[in-house]
């Protein structure tokens, strides 16, 4: 799966909008969206709450896992746990993002809160990278890969099968060398 393919799934993503106008439900193939009331909160996709905030219609109301505290308590766990913490949205890289290019000011601490994820996303691929790095070296270490999102099993998925494959040429050349000097003790002891 390619990237843009999961910012397209993220954007099925229910958050919440507040419309600066008032119209019926919106019958779609997935289920009705509204009504919508003017000044009232209603639950809709994330795509259409990003159309309708494009055309000043709306503005977001903030998720309730996209506040700092929240965020700083989070990276903070994520920090401490040797495992993979819960993220609080499947899609939380892709739904800040999305919300945050459109409708920044609907957030408090935007500037904030974007650093905050971009930096829970590091601890995580840092987290990630110092297993695979211990994992090519023959460390023994465990990890659970639980709690991965999308993005980060489609981001670290590449590395597996390199790694696998340098582990594998590792080893071939150690079995090589060694064939090498038996075979060179060998023929030394037969002169």
């Amino acid at each position: 799966m390619e990237p843009n393919e999961i910012e397209f799934l993220s954007e099925n993503t229910t958050v919440g909008i507040i419309p600066n106008f008032t119209s019926e439900s919106i019958h779609l193939i997935s289920g009705s969206i509204g009504p919508f009331r003017a000044g009232l909160p209603v639950h809709v996709p994330l795509w259409l709450g990003v159309h309708l905030r494009k055309q000043q219609r709306c503005r977001f109301v903030t998720p309730d896992w996209m506040n700092v505290d929240s965020l700083e308590e989070l990276k903070d766990e994520e920090k401490q746990q040797a495992s993979f913490v819960r993220m609080p949205c499947r899609h939380y890289m892709p739904v800040a993002k999305l919300i945050l290019s459109v409708a920044a000011e609907d957030i408090p601490a935007s500037s904030e809160i974007r650093t905050l994820i971009k930096d829970i996303y590091d601890t995580r691929n840092s987290k990630f990278r110092t297993f695979m790095d211990n994992f090519i070296k023959g460390e023994p270490q465990r990890i659970k890969l639980d709690h991965l999102t999308p993005l980060e099993i489609h981001t670290w998925t590449p590395l597996f099968p390199h790694a696998l494959d340098f582990l594998g040429r590792l080893k071939r050349g150690a079995e090589q060398a060694a064939y090498y000097a038996s075979r060179t003790r060998n023929s030394s002891t037969l002169h």
